[in-house]
């Protein structure tokens, strides 16, 4: 609670993500080939994207076998990665992103839980 002149007020923390509505988020996501992990991983991503970021991401699926060059830009070093690179801060999540609560706080959807 925060006292202003004598007066209590309650002050509700913003959960991660609050006043981030309107938003765009720029994600590229790094795959190898058409691989079970990749393909699952697309998958997965886009079921995240279209449930809680529907009509506000740029998703850029990049084939390190067809693009390797970019790995060295982004310094990627595992795959599969997806790079959050708008709203700042970026951030780096690894794997095929099946674990959606995680996938969210990395995202900053959702805050994260201790």
């Amino acid at each position: 609670m925060a006292q202003t002149k004598g007066r209590s007020k309650h002050v509700r923390p913003e959960s991660a993500g609050a006043g981030r509505a309107a938003e765009r988020y720029v994600l590229t996501l790094y795959v190898t080939g058409a691989t079970a992990g990749s393909l699952r991983a697309i998958a997965n991503l886009k079921a995240i994207c279209e449930q809680h970021l529907k009509g506000r991401y740029q998703l850029e699926v990049v084939d390190v076998y067809r693009r390797p060059e970019r790995l060295r830009k982004d310094q990627v070093v595992a795959v599969p990665t997806l790079i959050k690179k708008l709203p700042i801060p970026l951030r780096l999540l690894v794997g095929d992103l099946s674990r959606t609560e995680q996938v969210l706080q990395g995202l900053g959807l959702v805050a994260r839980t201790s």
